[in-house]
């Protein structure tokens, strides 16, 4: 009998948090700036996106059994092989974590995946990721030292102790392998899906979005990408496409079990991915752009949100060669604006495209957290003079 709620469960996940009916763009909100074909990080030729999410049990909690709403998400910047990306790193508020950037913002390379999953699952899937590239060969040893394996894995999190039994640590090291193993180019799904599983944005569900730009630069075409982890911000700030849909909506709360106050809490973790080669410090400026997109649907970075960003660059392949001098390509520090502009234009995008994706979700203690009603925003839309007719 349990192993059958448990696979209606998921079966309910794979519908409810996977399926991808609607992005933002179908629903008529008004967005700036040319997507890629599929409108998401994979865009940029490389990157890799997988997730593994675990969806069980209802009801009471029973710390170490559930109700669990988690999972992990893997990002590869050149798929399953080793060869390090330039990226730059930056923090708008440090209530969170993502470990591994010191070397990033020391060497100046991203040197694995980047993985995102809850705030207390971050040692088991840093774990996991040192043994899965030393399993899978996915390091350059040191020089005359072919035994000499170091790595420092980029975890990210947000909470999700809301809706998910989070001090069960139901995250093992095969969910974070299955992510790795799982990671592809193409479609991404989003939603209830991977690190995102139990988030929540804005006060309604939240969880993963995606989204991508191309943009022109002294004659050539780039792509830039994005993805996000969605878990922040309350409901009043909530601003879609400049309608303030958060005072229009004030309904919907989420429904706690034990009561508790309303407050603004949660965190936002944002990777930003293209294939314009741009050293670790222009990368890091690229970084620091994000939270403009943040703001644009609402964001301000409170107290307790950590919002963390990673920005890497496919270009330049080779470069962390141990041994030979390399040449290396950048764009000039005058012609990034675009880039800049990209980058806020397709944040904002990744969050509209989770919480659009994301469905109503019923947790630990039967919390309940709503999606975002489609009907009432493109109602909303309409009454502001904001709705795209497609």
């Amino acid at each position: 009998m349990k192993k059958n709620v448990i696979f209606l469960l998921l079966l309910f996940a794979i519908c409810n948090g996977q399926a991808q009916e609607n992005r933002a763009r179908d629903l008529g909100i008004p967005l700036d700036g040319v997507p890629g074909p599929l409108n998401a990080i994979t865009d940029v030729s490389g990157v890799e996106v997988g997730h593994t999410t675990l969806i069980s049990g209802e009801g009471k909690l029973k710390v170490g059994e559930g109700p669990v709403r988690t999972g992990v998400t893997a990002i590869l910047p050149r798929g399953k092989k080793y060869d390090p990306v330039f990226a730059g790193w930056y923090s708008l508020n440090g209530n969170g974590e993502m470990t591994g950037t010191t070397w990033v913002e020391e060497s100046g390379f991203l040197e694995g995946p980047v993985m995102i999953t809850n705030t207390h699952s971050v040692g088991v899937v840093r774990d996991a990721v040192v043994e899965w590239e030393y399993k899978n060969k996915l390091f350059d040893p040191l020089p005359n030292e072919p035994d000499v394996f170091w790595a420092l894995p980029v975890v990210a999190e947000t909470y999700d102790g809301d809706l998910n039994d989070i001090n069960g640590f139901h995250v093992k090291k095969e969910h974070a392998f299955n992510a790795l193993d799982k990671a592809k180019s193409g479609p991404v799904q989003e939603g209830n899906v991977g690190g995102g599983t139990g988030m929540i944005c804005h006060q309604f569900k939240g969880g993963i979005g995606t989204s991508s730009r191309q943009i022109t630069i002294n004659s050539k075409t780039y792509t830039l990408g994005v993805l996000v982890q969605a878990n922040y911000g309350g409901r009043s700030p909530l601003t879609i496409a400049g309608v303030p849909v958060g005072k229009e909506i004030p309904d919907l709360m989420p429904v706690w079990d034990p009561i508790r106050s309303e407050e603004d809490r949660g965190s936002i973790i944002v990777v930003v991915a293209t294939d314009a080669p741009l050293l670790p410090n222009q990368l890091k400026r690229l970084a620091r752009r994000v939270p403009l997109g943040i703001s644009r649907v609402g964001g301000y970075a409170s107290n307790g949100s950590g919002d963390i960003f990673i920005a890497f660059s496919t270009a330049n392949p080779g470069a962390a060669n141990r041994i030979e001098s390399q040449s290396i390509s950048m764009i000039p520090n005058d012609s990034m604006s675009p880039l800049f502009e990209a980058t806020a234009q397709a944040v904002e995008e990744s969050i509209l495209n989770a919480m659009v994706a994301a469905k109503t979700m019923v947790g630990k203690n039967n919390t309940t957290v709503y999606e975002l009603p489609e009907d009432r925003l493109i109602e909303l839309l309409k009454k502001y003079n904001r709705f795209n007719k497609q």
